[in-house]
């Protein structure tokens, strides 16, 4: 006779976005996990945020805890991996596992790299006036900018293995901590014949960085910057693989 299926129920999902003064950002958060929840109601899904917006991820795992969770997949909102996912969640998640050793908790992978964002940024640039693939624009890409090197890095190569889709080129940049500048890299790509160069914003919500960058870049001549990725279709799908990456090793406990 053949054992009933072992049923686990499904963890919370504690979403940890980076957070920003600008009340756009939380609010870009806030609908790109309506969408998550939209595709997935069977799944609990909660917001943080590590700064300037609360609550904290810890007080929501802390919430969850005295509410008899047993477990809880902390999934980060970011886009590359670095400083925020390497020390601040770990370090939170910590101080979560000493008040309550009984919770499980599973930390699932940053958004990126994922050919889901690739995806998400040709559909913002399309919404833009680009069309996806264009044989004579040029495409800088820009991120953040990091004092990680490796995070500039992923950067790079997720540039170069765009350039495949038919672009006349992709280069990378960064807002902060890293070089070429946005505008550096556009007037090179001009400079080195581009007819027409545009600007993907490798951002997930509005604010500081977004909103420099489309100043800037539209000043030195690009034809387009695209908008943030926020609650674009693919990135609801790609928080919902991240976090049914990090519950197939719980899944796998139960039913060994």
């Amino acid at each position: 006779m053949r054992n009933p299926p072992v049923t686990v129920p499904t963890p919370p999902m504690v979403a940890v976005a980076h957070g920003s003064r600008d009340p756009r950002a939380a609010a870009t958060v806030a609908e790109l996990l309506d969408a998550v929840r939209a595709r997935r109601p069977d799944v609990p899904v909660h917001a943080s945020f590590l700064d300037h917006a609360p609550p904290a991820p810890d007080r929501v795992l802390d919430a969850l805890a005295s509410q008899g969770a047993d477990r809880a997949v902390v999934l980060p909102l970011l886009l590359t991996a670095a400083y925020h996912s390497k020390t601040d969640i770990p370090g939170a998640l910590a101080q979560v596992r000493r008040r309550h050793p009984r919770l499980a908790l599973h930390t699932a992978a940053t958004l990126g790299p994922h050919p889901l964002l690739t995806a998400a940024l040709e559909r913002r640039l399309a919404e833009a006036g680009v069309a996806p693939g264009d044989p004579g624009t040029a495409v800088v890409l820009v991120s953040a900018g990091s004092s990680d090197p490796a995070a500039n890095a992923t950067i790079g190569a997720m540039a170069r293995r765009w350039r495949s889709r038919g672009w006349r080129g992709v280069v990378p940049a960064y807002a902060s901590a890293a070089r070429p500048a946005p505008a550096e890299a556009l007037a090179a790509l001009l400079d080195a014949g581009a007819p027409r160069v545009a600007v993907a914003s490798y951002f997930l919500a509005p604010g500081h960085f977004a909103d420099k960058v489309r100043r800037e870049t539209l000043a030195a001549g690009a034809q387009a910057v695209s908008p943030v990725l926020g609650a674009a279709p693919e990135i609801a799908e790609l928080v919902l693989r991240r976090y049914d990456e990090a519950c197939v090793p719980a899944r796998a406990r139960a039913a060994g």
